[in-house]
C-alpha cells in the first residue's frame, strides 16, 4: 500500500484521518486510531494489535504501553462503528460516483479461520474461503459497486446459537443483550436497511444462494423499494410466463425446467468478459417466471437466467431477477457476474490490511478492527479512483453501459 503514499496522498490521508477524528471524538481515540490505521496501511506480516504496537514504538521499553493503548481503543473503548463506517464510506463514495454511478450491493461472507474455541462466534461451520467446513468465525459484508470499483460498506459477525443462547459465554465475549441469534440473510438485511437508511446510493442488490433462495430476504428488498438479482436453489420452484404475462403449465423447480429447456436446445453461448488469457463464456437461458410458494401479493414477474457451463452435467447457476421491462441477457449476465469481485475485495483486505488478523476474543473488538481495516480500504479506493480518470477504465472496457435499475 505504500505506493499510494507520495506526499499528496498523505496531505489526503491525513485530512481523512482528520474526518475520521470527528466523529470517534476523544483526543486519545484519534490518536489510536490513527496509529492503528497506518498499522494496517504499513509493512509488517502480522497486523493483530501487539505486533502493530511493536511497529509502532521505536523505544521498546514503551511497547507494552503502546500496547495497553491499542488494546484498549479496540476492545473498550466506545466508540459508533456505525457511524466511522458510514464516513469512511461517504469519503469513498464521493470520489467513486463523481466517476460513475453505483450499480450493485453485494451481500456475501468469508470466514475468519481461528484455533481455539474462545474467539466470539467462532464454530466449525463451512467456509467458502477454505473451501470446507472449519474452525472459524463467519463475518457477513454489504459492499457496494460501481462498473470499476467495489467498496466494503458493513460488516457483520455471525453468531451461532451456540453462543447466543449462552449466557456465560456472551458475558465473557461481551456480547450485547439486545444482539440476538440472526440468520445471515437477517444480518444482511440489516446491513442493507442501515445502508438505506443512511442515504448509500442505491444499486441492484446481488447474492448467493444462501441470500437468494430465502423468498422472506427476497420479499424484504422489494419491501425496501430495492430490486435484486440473486442466485437461487435448483429446488426453487417457478411458473413459467406467456407473452401476455400469463402463467403457463406446471410449476415446476428451477432444475427441472433447465433441464426442460436444455433438451429442447435452449441454451445459447454468451461471452461477457474478454480476459487476458481467455474469454468468460457459457451458454445461459433466459426466462420470463413468477416464484412459487409466496403469496399471491408478493408475485411479480421475474427474470430466471439459467447458467450451464460447458462440460457439466446441470447448470451451475440460477438467479431470479426483479428488474422490471426488457433486459437483454448479456445485461443481465454481466449484472449477476458482479457479485464474484467480492471474493477479490476480501483477498486485499486479508492480504493487504489484516482483516482475519484481529487475535482478540470479544464482540467489540472484532466489529472494532473491522471498523479500521474498512476505514483504511475505503481510503485506497478513493485514492485508487483519482489515479484513474473515467477516460481511463481499463479493465472496465470488459464491461457494457450501466443498467438503469
Amino acid at each position: 500500500m505504500d505506493s499510494f503514499m507520495n506526499a499528496a496522498a498523505v496531505q489526503r490521508l491525513e485530512r481523512y484521518f482528520q474526518q475520521i477524528g470527528e466523529v470517534l471524538g476523544e483526543e486519545s481515540r484519534r490518536g489510536s486510531f490513527a496509529l492503528y490505521a497506518m498499522g494496517l496501511l504499513g509493512e509488517g506480516e502480522r497486523k493483530s494489535v501487539e505486533p502493530i504496537a511493536a511497529r509502532a514504538c521505536p523505544d521498546p521499553e514503551r511497547v507494552d504501553a503502546m500496547h495497553q493503548r491499542l488494546l484498549h481503543f479496540a476492545v473498550d473503548s466506545r466508540w459508533s462503528d456505525r457511524d466511522v463506517r458510514r464516513q469512511a464510506a461517504r469519503y469513498a463514495l464521493e470520489a467513486m460516483t463523481r466517476r460513475e454511478p453505483v450499480e450493485a450491493w453485494i451481500v456475501d461472507d468469508t470466514g475468519f479461520l481461528k484455533q481455539g474455541k474462545h474467539s466470539v462466534g467462532v464454530q466449525r461451520q463451512y467456509t467458502g474461503s477454505a473451501g470446507k467446513v472449519a474452525n472459524c468465525q463467519i463475518g457477513v459484508s454489504l459492499s457496494v459497486a460501481t462498473r470499476t470499483e467495489h467498496l466494503p460498506l458493513d460488516f457483520e459477525l455471525y453468531l451461532p446459537e451456540c453462543w447466543t443462547n449462552d449466557a456465560a459465554r456472551r458475558r465473557e465475549a461481551r456480547i450485547p443483550d439486545d444482539v440476538p441469534f440472526k440468520t445471515k440473510p437477517q444480518l444482511a438485511l440489516q446491513m442493507i436497511e442501515r445502508a438505506v437508511q443512511d442515504g448509500a446510493p442505491p444499486g441492484v442488490i446481488l447474492g448467493d444462494t444462501a441470500y437468494g433462495t430465502s423468498s422472506q430476504f427476497r420479499a424484504h428488498l422489494r419491501a425496501l423499494g430495492l430490486h435484486y438479482a440473486v442466485a437461487v436453489d435448483p429446488q426453487t420452484t417457478v411458473s413459467v410466463l406467456d407473452a401476455q404475462g400469463r402463467p403457463r403449465g406446471n410449476v415446476r423447480s428451477v432444475s427441472a425446467l433447465a433441464l426442460h429447456i436444455h433438451e429442447r436446445g435452449g441454451f445459447r453461448r454468451c461471452t461477457w468478459r474478454q480476459g487476458p488469457q481467455r474469454d468468460l463464456s457459457a451458454r445461459f437461458a433466459l426466462r420470463r417466471v413468477v416464484a412459487a410458494g409466496v403469496p399471491q401479493r408478493e408475485q411479480e414477474p421475474l427474470w430466471l437466467l439459467i447458467e450451464w457451463r460447458d462440460g457439466e452435467a446441470e447448470p451451475a447457476n440460477s438467479f431470479l431477477v426483479s428488474l422490471p421491462g426488457f433486459r437483454t441477457k448479456k445485461q443481465l449476465i454481466r449484472l449477476v457476474m458482479q457479485r464474484w469481485r467480492t471474493e477479490r475485495v476480501y483477498e486485499e483486505l486479508k492480504g493487504e490490511l489484516g482483516l482475519d488478523h484481529y487475535e482478540g476474543r470479544r464482540f467489540p473488538g472484532w466489529h472494532h478492527h473491522v471498523s479500521v481495516a474498512l476505514c483504511c480500504y475505503a481510503f485506497i479506493v478513493a485514492e485508487r479512483v483519482r489515479r484513474f480518470p473515467p477516460s481511463a477504465r481499463g479493465a472496465a472496457e470488459a464491461y457494457a453501459q450501466p443498467l438503469s435499475a
